[in-house]
């Protein structure tokens, strides 16, 4: 799903559709922070303590590969619920917007919806 949305994001990047950029780029942003791990936990699931390691930076770790940040993975289940989830909260933001006569934005939040509704497909 993340390469589809990939390919999505370069269509509309070279289309120019505003729309579809924004909505794209954050369903795209919601999985990468997703994957994220707390910052709290190391790698291996062990929590850090912030009062062992370097001197000058607490909990630092020094040595080959320690900017590299391990990431979760997440399933195909895992992507679905994401961009699932940002429809939900674009459909519910325009409905608010629409409650309060401002149909310009509810109308941008829908097609935003959309765009990201046709990655969704039929349920596994």
């Amino acid at each position: 799903m993340r390469a589809s949305l990939r390919d999505d994001l370069t269509a509309a990047l070279k289309a120019r559709d505003r729309v579809a950029i924004t909505a794209l780029r954050s369903a795209l942003a919601a999985i990468d922070n997703a994957e994220a791990v707390p910052v709290d936990h190391r790698a291996d699931g062990v929590a850090v303590d912030s009062t062992a390691g370097n001197e000058h930076v607490a909990g630092a770790a020094i040595g080959v590969g320690a900017a590299e940040a391990q990431r979760r993975h997440l399933t195909d289940a895992d992507l679905r619920a994401i961009v699932e989830n940002e429809v939900r909260e674009r459909t519910a933001a325009a409905a608010e917007y629409e409650r309060l006569g401002r149909g310009e934005a509810a109308e941008r939040l829908r097609s935003e919806a959309e765009v990201l509704s046709r990655h969704l497909g039929p349920t596994p």
